[in-house]
């Protein structure tokens, strides 16, 4: 069993930065590939970022050039650094661990453990 929790979030203006955290518990966090995903109100989850057990990043478009995933195993923690944040990047944010390998973890379906999520407001 993997627990997540995030945090981090908060309110930012447009063009500004915030570092997203995710402390997991578990002797097996290094193994799992992990991701990060966003819901805003009245749309479904979506995909934001995710980095396998290698290292190995993936990034939804939107993002790319501005979301820096990563993850320390030692500190058993996952971050995302987002930066030139946009009122379209709004929403809350969750991390998610998954057991199995392969892929780019953009399928939330695909993942096993979910954090309680952290709320992300860029005002323009």
């Amino acid at each position: 069993q993997v627990q997540l929790v995030e945090s981090g979030g908060g309110l930012v203006q447009a063009g500004g930065s915030l570092r997203l955290s995710c402390a997991a518990s578990g002797r097996t966090f290094s193994s799992y590939p992990l991701g990060w995903f966003r819901q805003a109100p009245g749309k479904e989850r979506e995909f934001v970022a995710s980095i396998t057990s290698g290292g190995t990043t993936y990034y939804t478009d939107s993002v790319k050039g501005r979301f820096t995933i990563s993850r320390d195993n030692a500190k058993n923690t996952m971050y995302l650094q987002m930066n030139s944040l946009k009122p379209e990047d709004a929403a809350v944010y969750y991390c998610a661990a998954k057991r199995t390998l392969g892929g780019t973890g953009a399928y939330p379906y695909s993942y096993d453990y979910w954090g309680q999520g952290t709320q992300v407001t860029v005002s323009s």
